[in-house]
């Protein structure tokens, strides 16, 4: 990893449908962050294709019949218009562009999270772990790759697999530097700090027991579709290898909000040291009974 990073997380407004309108946002914000002096732009999970409302309030088989149709129709290949626009912007702007999209992979979908960069596509994560209201909507994807780029070695995991501690203990045996922790949260209170409060001891957890950055950000604004609604507040965090906030977005000023951030390795040596001395104590042959059912 190089020795200073600046890394921007925005926790933008993306609508289900619209991936012209959220590209353009997109853009925006990806020249902004380029502005600041940012190398890597993080956005929410499904920031291309949008976000499905997945609460029903009302007839479930009739959102069900619906959000599976429009699953299907807003849903592209990794290497369809969606993300060629995104290597675009991120040629345009020099960044590396992490962004999320459902992805149509033949008969199966998954919610998909890329890395572009000026390039080319870098890497594609799919969410490993699907919430009840989300499965028939997308399939749980394998492994986590992490890949090389000219900051750092890369890996993300999507929202609620930043739960389970193995989503990021199988990115870090692979030399992951950096984790991307994109979200589509709505817990309450539906706030910036409600968010972070929520998501902030498991990230904090994650960082620190696996000695890698960790930038996050949560999806903003209300998303209708099918029948369902759902509303959530934003917010974006930064943590270091050691489980210390570095920076977050506290829900002052206007929104949708742009976090910028430094990563420091040389200030963080002495975390990582720790780390790597733990991680010389696993003992894998003992950890089968986990992978059991």
């Amino acid at each position: 990893m190089l020795q200073h990073v600046r890394v921007a997380a925005a926790a933008i407004d993306a609508k289900p449908g619209e991936t012209g309108h959220n590209l353009d946002s997109i853009e925006l914000w990806a020249h902004r962050a380029a502005d600041g002096g940012a190398s890597l732009l993080l956005l929410p999970e499904l920031s291309l294709s949008g976000f499905l409302p997945n609460h029903p309030a009302a007839n479930h088989e009739a959102w069900l019949r619906d959000a599976l149709a429009g699953a299907r129709r807003m849903a592209e290949p990794i290497d369809g218009p969606a993300v060629r626009r995104l290597r675009s912007i991120a040629r345009e702007t020099g960044l590396l562009i992490a962004a999320g999209l459902l992805e149509d992979a033949g008969s199966m979908l998954f919610n998909t999270h890329v890395l572009a960069g000026p390039t080319g596509l870098l890497g594609a994560w799919r969410k490993m772990h699907v919430p009840l209201f989300e499965m028939p909507l997308y399939n749980g994807g394998g492994a986590p790759p992490v890949v090389d780029t000219p900051l750092g070695r890369v890996g993300i995991t999507i929202c609620i697999d930043a739960f389970l501690p193995e989503s990021v203990r199988l990115l870090a045996v692979q030399g992951a530097e950096i984790v991307l922790f994109p979200f589509a949260a709505d817990p309450a209170p539906l706030t910036p700090e409600g968010w972070s409060a929520w998501a902030e001891p498991t990230l904090r957890a994650r960082c620190r027991e696996n000695g890698v950055f960790g930038v996050a950000c949560n999806l903003y604004g209300d998303v209708e579709f099918a029948g369902a609604q759902q509303t959530f507040a934003g917010g974006a965090l930064v943590v270091g290898p050691g489980g210390e906030e570095i920076a977050r977005h506290t829900g002052d000023g206007p929104l949708p909000h742009l976090l910028l951030a430094d990563l420091d390795r040389e200030a963080q040596l002495e975390a990582r040291s720790a780390f790597e001395y733990t991680f010389r104590l696993r003992r894998p042959e003992l950890y089968g009974s986990l992978a059991s059912d």
